[in-house]
């Protein structure tokens, strides 16, 4: 594929070879036209010759032989080590003497799972999505160190941050509901993680999925406390919705949860350096607004989650 500075485009390529053929150019006054050398124009020229309008195209910079690829004997040894023992490159690469850069290219080439796609005990792959909106809706919470007014470690370092803990500034609880087909989320920020503060998120976040289109079948979330009170459990039994808890011990199966609250943190709560915990939790609704009606997402295709669900039949939001 061409890069951005390539004097050459397939286009350029066409008008090379047109001014010689077509136009009766000569070749060293066609090339110095492009900007390339004559030898460069020979070579487009003999390539159209031969093979037409194709070979103009973009060819594959791949080598046509490796020498030095591993033989198919080592690569299957490789994917079965990863098969057997779940480990990553490094540990491959040292208990078959294989460089790691080696081990991560054949695993990549021959499309490996990620361990973190994988349950650990079963070696089976851990990816699901629900085919259609609110059929369950992730809730989990996540615990995150408050910032003290001035800001803490991270814009001042540690030696001037450390200050953080004597003065118990705390923590934020971040309370996060997520569509596990649309990847839809709302989110609020708590004092705490108490049953009558998750039950009232809960209940707002139910409402705003109905807001926008988005009937809740089921609810998925751990085990803590608070999703174990009788106030939780009758909030769902009176809007006729399913309960579903997370095996133990399991976290990937509320990975959906388990993932945005991962992308929280790399492009909300520490995107940036805030001057207070106020201004922090202040970027918070332009930040989710832009996750939920712009920001593309891989798994939906480029699209973002309101994309999609305006995409659902009978869903415009």
């Amino acid at each position: 594929m061409a890069h951005r500075s390539a004097k050459l485009t397939v286009h350029g390529r066409g008008l090379l070879v047109g001014r010689i053929i077509e136009q009766g150019w000569p070749v060293a006054r066609a090339a110095e036209a492009q900007g390339v050398s004559a030898a460069t124009a020979y070579k487009w020229l003999r390539r159209f010759k031969v093979e037409g309008q194709a070979g103009l195209a973009d060819r594959s910079s791949r080598p046509a032989w490796s020498p030095r690829r591993l033989s198919p004997q080592r690569e299957q040894a490789i994917i079965t080590y990863r098969t057997t023992y779940r480990v990553g490159p490094h540990r491959i690469g040292w208990a078959l003497g294989e460089a790691r850069s080696t081990v991560h290219a054949v695993l990549r080439r021959t499309g490996a799972p990620r361990l973190a796609d994988l349950d650990r005990p079963t070696g089976q792959i851990v990816r699901y999505q629900r085919q259609r909106p609110g059929e369950l809706v992730h809730v989990d919470v996540h615990k995150q160190g408050r910032i003290p007014d001035g800001g803490g470690h991270r814009m001042l370092g540690r030696a001037g941050g450390h200050r953080d803990r004597r003065h118990g500034v705390g923590y934020d609880f971040v309370h996060v509901a997520v569509d596990d087909c649309s990847r839809l989320a709302y989110v609020e920020v708590h004092a705490d993680e108490r049953a009558d503060t998750a039950v009232g998120f809960t209940s707002r976040a139910l409402a705003w999925f109905a807001g926008v289109g988005v009937s809740v079948e089921r609810v998925m979330s751990d085990n803590g406390a608070c999703y174990r009170s009788s106030a939780f459990r009758q909030l769902l039994t009176r809007q006729h919705i399913t309960h579903k808890r997370t095996r133990p011990y399991r976290p990937q199966t509320n990975g959906k949860a388990e993932r945005f609250n991962r992308t929280l943190g790399h492009e909300w709560a520490y995107t940036k350096l805030y001057a207070s915990n106020h201004d922090r939790i202040q970027a918070l609704p332009g930040w989710l607004h832009t996750y939920n009606h712009h920001r593309p997402h891989t798994a939906l295709a480029g699209r973002s989650p309101m994309d999609l669900l305006n995409n659902v039949p009978g869903n415009y939001n």
